[in-house]
């Protein structure tokens, strides 16, 4: 994901100064799509991975929080 954020910076850059060519902007559009494909697919395994505590000690996986009859939202 970090690989993405150097060119897409530049190209941000470039777009203050000038238009970006017609490559530019492709190559833009490509590298935010990668960018945020990884971001979202990171995120999704951060939260697949969280597990919620409840007051009786018990630990059960976020995606199934809302399922044990327990306000999660406090």
């Amino acid at each position: 994901m970090e690989r993405y954020l150097p060119r897409i910076n530049e190209l941000a850059r470039l777009a203050k100064e000038r238009e970006l060519n017609e490559e530019e902007t492709r190559e833009r559009a490509r590298l935010r799509a990668a960018y945020l494909k990884a971001f979202r697919e990171s995120f999704r395994a951060q939260l697949d991975n969280t597990l919620v505590e409840y007051p009786d000690g018990s630990r059960k996986p976020l995606k199934d929080a809302g399922k044990h009859g327990i306000n999660c939202t406090g």
